[in-house]
């Protein structure tokens, strides 16, 4: 999961387009990808929470993991779409350059632990205790090899999560092409956190064969 380098937003141009004015540009992706991150970090931190007394708080478990479907989305469409800009050769991205090594480096395991473990777990869901033996393990490992990797990726990229927080969340934007894709970016947050949660809901359904099964289990 490919992310942003630096947090210095250059001002724009005098003869900035409409359409980078609609989407802040290369500095409004980058933007739009810390804060994306953010509300990862939150989502997560309650799935850890859960894990801590699974057999209480499955439920939300299940819920929260759907509900982070969204995020990751949007998440990996706005770094994908900072990977083709910059090697298709779009001036501001090449401008703004590439993350720095290390991260690019971790990136790849980064994305694929990510669609692991979120695949495993829908994969637990959708089929059932019946699959506990044979898709847990595949769901726990890809777990922790995930954790790994996305600690480094996060403890990478929380400064510049502050200064996204500072410009998009307290108004103060350098650029006018940034503050003028402040609207997108919060439509697109709350777009796929929608989204998030309309498929956790309807998902709930499928819920109740693990919640019998894991209190049949500690019973």
């Amino acid at each position: 999961m490919q992310s942003h380098s630096s947090t210095t937003f250059r001002p724009a141009p005098a003869a900035t387009s409409g359409l980078r004015l609609r989407t802040g540009g290369a500095d409004g992706n980058e933007l739009l990808t810390s804060l994306t991150g953010g509300l990862l970090i939150v989502l997560l931190a309650v799935i850890g929470l859960t894990i801590i007394s699974l057999h209480r708080l499955l439920s939300v478990h299940l819920f929260v993991g759907l509900v982070l479907v969204g995020p990751l989305a949007l998440k990996l469409a706005s770094t994908g779409y900072r990977f083709v800009r910059y090697y298709s050769g779009s001036a501001p991205y090449v401008e703004k350059g590439p993350p720095p090594t290390p991260l690019r480096l971790i990136a790849p395991m980064v994305v694929l632990s990510t669609v692991a473990v979120m695949g495993s777990g829908i994969w637990l869901l959708l089929a059932g205790p019946s699959s506990r033996d044979s898709v847990l393990p595949i769901h726990k490992l890809s777990f922790f090899v995930w954790l790994a990797f996305t600690a480094f990726h996060v403890l990478g990229h929380l400064p510049g999560l502050a200064s996204a927080l500072r410009i998009d969340v307290a108004g103060v934007a350098p650029a006018p092409a940034v503050r003028g894709g402040s609207m997108g970016r919060t439509l697109s947050l709350l777009g796929v956190l929608v989204m998030g949660v309309v498929l956790a809901i309807l998902m709930i359904p499928e819920y109740g064969a693990w919640l019998n099964h894991i209190n049949d289990f500690h019973h």
